[in-house]
């Protein structure tokens, strides 16, 4: 029996049918605040000189000091209390690590002269990872309208947030958290008629926030679409595994109820090795159906983009990516930023193109690593990896990567697209998100597809008719790729082996994309272990 087995590799965050995958917290954008450090402690004997101190400090102490900052120092209870004592600090708050203490002003040059203090960092407001892939995709603009200012002649101001566009969550189901209160429109479970569609394992959790979250940006409890509703479809089990059987008849049953809940797209984040051709592949089969209803089904590319050696692989897109009727995406690492000139392909996003019937895959990137989210209380993924857990109690969130959570970004700005036009068919959906996508420097179409998802962009080319337009996202201006294509098989006589591989002349999708000589990659490229 083939069954949905999670991979837990990375970051326990991809899930792969009937197979594992080979596949520091993230780094988020800082608002920065002249009153917080951070301090390492040592001892007296290993203590050199003056602490260094990082940017935000040097400039708080070049300013002039003439504020009280607080620092967290780390070290024993006894290191901390005899740093307190000596400069006269105040102890606000024990840590497990160490503490927080108030420094007086005036006397942070005198506290980073200690030479049992090597280090001082600012402790500086931190916001969650959703933050940056919201922002970083232009969706907080879409929300804000922002969108029509960017396609010129165009005057409309309403915000697009997924008012009214249902997606479909097939995954291992949704526990109802705080921020997905009046979010989840119906939990049903496809393992256990009579199950409650609770989520054990705590995935399908973390993508429904992703996707459709209605906290704050700043916690991370934001998703791409917060005027969405979530219908949770549940064929995964407390393990993150279930059978194929289970997801197939999960995707057949939002087909038949999706005028009951309105149900605009699917959202797969799960795969297998692509072990026949997509014709003959159920799930794959299924999602034609989806596609026939005007549903659109977006699914992961699949988390093996190297080999244990560090090589890159081609061929490495997964099943249900394979389905030419799915939209299939794969992970841009952000960098932990909003700024997009940082951004690069993530090492172990699958590469295209499918195997056995050589489709052209993946068809664009989305963010995807190190995403903090919405965490499903005692769910198994954070009890099985509790370093992925950021915070405690009610501001606990978690952290995961892998083309899983890039195709919940990437769903989510599908339901704006839907919320912007509802006559929008999945083809259409399809070509909106490539045409507004970045491509990336030095990467091919088999690696990035049409480039990294611009959500803003996709909004205003849909809006305006222009696909050559330019948007603006954290005072950057970013150009548009204007690339579309639908899947095309591609025919081995088009490749050219040797130190490189090079798409030759004759590869032609589309009355625009035309791939010559100059499209290369690097010396290190493998086939994976099931194209044939």
């Amino acid at each position: 029996m083939v069954t949905l087995s999670s991979a837990a590799c990375r970051t326990a965050c991809m899930l792969r049918l009937a197979r594992r995958s080979t596949a520091k917290a993230a780094l988020t954008r800082l608002a920065p605040t002249a009153a917080v450090l951070v301090f390492g402690v040592t001892t007296a004997a290993n203590g050199q000189g003056r602490a260094h101190l990082s940017n935000d400090l040097q400039r708080h102490l070049d300013a002039g000091d003439a504020t009280a900052t607080t620092v967290i120092v780390t070290g024993t209870s006894e290191q901390v209390a005899a740093i307190a004592a000596r400069h006269g600090l105040r102890v606000t708050r024990a840590l497990t690590s160490g503490a927080s203490l108030e420094v007086p002003a005036g006397k942070l040059d005198e506290v980073a002269s200690d030479p049992d203090v090597p280090q001082l960092s600012g402790d500086q407001s931190t916001h969650g990872e959703m933050f940056v892939t919201d922002v970083a995709i232009g969706a907080d603009q879409a929300w804000s309208g922002d969108y029509a200012s960017v396609a010129s002649g165009f005057s409309r101001t309403k915000g697009i947030t997924g008012k009214g566009i249902g997606v479909a969550l097939l995954d291992s189901g949704v526990t109802v958290v705080p921020e997905l209160r009046g979010q989840v429109s119906a939990r049903v479970d496809m393992i256990d008629p009579n199950g409650t569609g609770a989520d054990a394992w705590g995935h399908g959790t973390h993508l429904a926030g992703v996707i459709a979250g209605a906290g704050t940006i700043e916690s991370s409890g934001r998703g791409v679409a917060p005027g969405a509703h979530i219908v949770s479809v549940k064929v995964l089990g407390a393990d993150g595994s279930g059978h194929i059987s289970d997801l197939i008849e999960g995707i057949d049953w939002v087909i038949a109820n999706r005028h009951r809940y309105q149900i605009n797209v699917i959202n797969l984040s799960l795969g297998t090795p692509v072990e026949t051709s997509w014709r003959n592949d159920p799930v794959c089969q299924a999602i034609e159906r989806a596609s026939r209803v005007n549903i659109v089904t977006v699914t992961s590319a699949g988390n093996v983009g190297k080999d244990e050696n560090g090589n890159e692989v081609l061929g490495g897109v997964t099943s249900p990516g394979n389905c030419p009727y799915a939209i299939t995406v794969g992970t841009v690492n952000t960098k932990g930023t909003p700024f997009r000139s940082d951004d690069v392909i993530a090492t172990y996003s699958s590469r295209g193109p499918t195997a056995i019937d050589h489709i052209l895959k993946p068809d664009l990137l989305a963010p995807g690593n190190k995403v903090r989210g919405l965490l499903a209380p005692n769910g198994a993924i954070a009890q099985q990896y509790p370093e992925k857990v950021i915070g405690s109690g009610a501001d606990a969130r978690l952290e995961l990567s892998g083309t899983s959570i890039s195709s919940a970004v990437a769903a989510g700005a599908a339901a704006l697209l839907l919320d912007q036009n509802a006559k929008t068919n999945p083809e259409m959906v399809r070509a909106l998100l490539q045409l507004g996508a970045e491509r990336l420097p030095e990467l091919g179409i088999v690696q990035q597809g049409a480039g990294s998802l611009n959500a803003l962009a996709s909004l205003s080319i849909a809006e305006s008719g222009d696909a050559s337009l330019r948007t603006s996202i954290v005072g950057e201006m970013i150009s548009s790729g204007g690339v579309a294509f639908i899947a095309s098989a591609i025919e081995p006589t088009h490749l050219t082996w040797g130190d490189h591989l090079t798409w030759g002349d004759h590869l032609t999708w589309g009355d625009h994309l035309t791939w010559g000589d100059h499209l290369t990659w690097g010396d290190h490229l493998t086939w994976g272990d099931h194209l044939t």
